[in-house]
């Protein structure tokens, strides 16, 4: 297995740049996600370590090899597809052995088979080695797709969403595959995917980015937790941060035109003491807001449940406090509905605290 390390990579399509002086490392044996929306550049990155796109500035190495000038074959990486991409004519057994039956690997038809043996086996795939890849579900067609790229035992797995065309059921069970095959190969794994549950659930360590710009890098702990910038709190989380404009005044934030005044820990005073009467979005994740039916001693504010989505697990509401709107979660025994008023307690200790000029970080 090898590192893969990104320095200072531009990549630009006519006017448009879709990646700017990116410098990141995939660790040897990591297994490393890239997120973020749809059109961030998350494909241009993979596709440029694999050699299919080429950067007008910056450096590729894997395994401490520069590999600018060498060609996708010679860069010994896997690509598994966002589409399955398998050959329809051929059964599983074929597209497994595809890959390596090309002239400059040379193997032997004896060593073809046990790698594809061990492959089909990993993958729980030895029962339909013979079967056509029409007769497939999804499921059994994107675990031939990464078979084939297990089949090569490559330097890199590169994976472009390899998950999201299948349905939401199999899309987990797959997580699970995948988390484990990562395991048992000890493989170095890049994965791009724009689905914040697959990087959290999976990733050793995650880049976001947007409009081509690695906005932070940490374990899916240190992006959810301290998120660095106003994109990366929105983005990561479900249901969504809650993003509050406020002023600090006389050791509290004011929300809104005084719909709620949060007393702030003497913590958060010291921090933002530079900031007295100034403007801060105030970030709240709905799980650090608790619903009760009765007042607490502080930063316990009165609201109206307006709209309610019962999860099971959980039931996500929606508040109004005067103009202000926010999102909590709450346990499905506590028998909450629309048009009531209860008392939504925000927990401040967790609170976030971001500029709203340059939606970084302040605390």
């Amino acid at each position: 297995m090898a590192e893969v390390r990104l320095v200072g990579i531009t990549k630009t399509f006519g006017e448009v740049t879709a990646l700017k002086d990116i410098t990141i490392a995939v660790q040897d044996h990591e297994f490393f996600i890239l997120l973020g929306p749809t059109g961030a550049g998350k494909t241009t990155m993979l596709r440029t370590v694999a050699g299919l796109e080429k950067p007008e500035q910056g450096e590729i190495y894997l395994d401490h090899v520069l590999v600018n000038d060498f060609s996708p074959a010679l860069r010994d990486v896997a690509f598994v597809f966002q589409y399955y991409t398998l050959y329809p004519h051929y059964n599983v057994r074929q597209n497994l052995e595809f890959p390596l039956k090309s002239r400059l690997r040379r193997l032997s038809q004896s060593e073809i088979d046990q790698r594809v043996a061990e492959a089909a086996e990993i993958l729980h795939l030895t029962h339909l080695l013979d079967r056509e890849t029409v007769h497939l579900s999804g499921g059994e067609m994107q675990r031939v797709a990464i078979g084939r790229a297990i089949v090569r035992t490559p330097k890199v797995f590169l994976m472009d969403e390899p998950l999201s065309n299948l349905d939401a059921k199999l899309r987990e069970g797959m997580r699970a595959e995948l988390a484990h095959l990562h395991l048992d190969l000890g493989a170095t794994f890049f994965y791009v995917t724009h689905d914040q549950t697959e990087a959290m659930a999976m990733g050793d360590r995650i880049a976001v980015l947007n409009q081509g710009e690695i906005l932070q890098i940490g374990t899916p702990d240190e992006i959810y937790n301290l998120p660095h910038n106003i994109f990366v709190a929105r983005f990561v989380g479900s249901p969504m941060m809650n993003l509050l404009h406020a002023t600090i005044e006389n050791g509290s934030f004011v929300v809104g035109k005084g719909d709620m005044v949060c007393v702030m820990s003497a913590e958060q005073r010291d921090k933002l003491s530079d900031y007295k009467k100034d403007q801060v979005i105030l970030g709240i994740r709905p799980e650090d807001v608790e619903i009760t039916r009765e007042p607490k001693e502080v930063n316990s504010f009165p609201c109206l449940i307006h709209f309610l989505q019962s999860m099971g697990v959980e039931d996500i509401l929606n508040l109004t406090i005067g103009k202000t709107e926010f999102r909590a979660i709450a346990p499905p025994r506590l028998m909450t509905r629309i048009g009531e008023t209860v008392y939504a307690n925000l927990n401040l200790s967790r609170a976030h605290i971001f500029n709203p000029k340059t939606e970084k970080r302040l605390n």
